[in-house]
């Protein structure tokens, strides 16, 4: 990228506005780290799906402080927080709201749902039946529901939908379908802590910092207004070209020379991935304390954009290929501007 888009970035975000966004997100970081420990990967993901106004799927075995680090970044925050423990009885009605007949008058009236909040908790959303999961489609990609023929919009400010899930291997569990993953911006994956980390971990539990409510440090209005800002990250030509180009080599990875992984691919991204890429890699420059947006920033949100829209085909899960290593193969087989 030249000098003159460089220039031409750092034009189009005031000075007061870059130095309000940087302390916003380090406010979000210092309250994550207060509550979590380790996780910067998580973090680093929460953080810039939140900024780029899109949801979140996170995916671990249980134990692993998912619901910590989902309530952590909604806690920081002083907004409606609404919780949904996903189990197989769950119905719809009891995520998006019913209508109730009220004997004392003769009507029907509307119980709205928990859904209807600025940030909202699905935990353990794979646990859920289809239909359920289903009932947040309308409000994850409209931002609305639809309620006895009325429909009820979500906050206008700030919607997020943090969704946790455990791996499809396990128990109770019911595969979300692609058009549901799909209406996630990212998919993060958690790994075990380490030793030393475990061991702080046990440190804080004992001291009760883990337990203990701390304030909000930020108002809905502030992320708001930092998303605001994430919008006008410059993007040059040549980056749209680059992610555009990584999205249209995983539709036709097989056919790429020397991209012999590329077999494994049954599906690959949808335009939603490209939508994705932008807003992430726009969040990612921020974060980096960046006006615009490098290469870098594509290529350090690969594996959240791209790990939930590629499927791969029976031939990978017997030869023991990840979908990541996939990512991988796809983004270096794509010439880097």
């Amino acid at each position: 990228m030249n000098e003159q888009a460089n220039t031409g970035a750092k034009s189009a975000i005031l000075e007061s506005e870059y130095h309000y966004s940087q302390e916003v997100i380090k406010k979000l970081s210092d309250y994550f780290d207060a509550k979590v420990v380790g996780q910067q990967q998580l973090k680093f993901s929460l953080i810039a799906a939140i900024l780029a106004d899109g949801h979140i799927l996170v995916e671990s075995v249980p134990g692993l402080a998912k619901t910590t680090a989902a309530k952590a970044i909604s806690d920081a925050v002083d907004g409606q927080f609404a919780r949904i423990q996903c189990t197989p009885d769950l119905l719809p009605g009891d995520i998006v709201g019913t209508q109730i007949y009220n004997q004392a008058n003769g009507k029907f009236e509307t119980i709205l749902g928990p859904v209807f909040a600025n940030f909202v908790l699905l935990d353990e959303v794979n646990r859920s039946s289809a239909k359920t999961q289903s009932a947040m489609l309308e409000a994850m990609q409209e931002k609305h529901v639809t309620i006895g023929g009325t429909t009820y919009n979500m906050p206008e400010d700030v919607f997020i939908v943090i969704a946790t899930q455990n791996p499809i291997e396990q128990e109770g569990t019911y595969p979300l379908s692609e058009a549901q993953t799909d209406r996630f911006i990212i998919k993060e994956v958690i790994t075990y802590p380490l030793a030393a980390e475990e061991v702080e971990i046990l440190n804080r539990i004992e001291s009760g910092v883990i337990s203990r409510v701390d304030p909000a440090v930020l108002t809905i209005k502030d992320i708001d207004q930092v998303q605001d800002i994430v919008d006008k990250v410059y993007v040059d030509e040549s980056i749209k070209w680059y992610i555009s180009s990584i999205i249209v080599a995983s539709r036709r990875a097989s056919q790429i020379q020397g991209l012999e992984i590329g077999k494994y691919v049954r599906i690959g991204a949808s335009p939603r991935a490209s939508i994705a890429f932008l807003k992430m890699a726009k969040a990612s420059a921020l974060m980096h304390g960046r006006t615009y947006v490098t290469p870098d920033d594509v290529k350090m949100v690969r594996h959240q954009v791209l790990r939930h829209r590629i499927g791969l085909n029976y031939s990978a899960v017997a030869d023991n290929i990840t979908v990541e290593q996939v990512i991988d193969g796809i983004v270096n087989s794509v010439k880097t501007p």
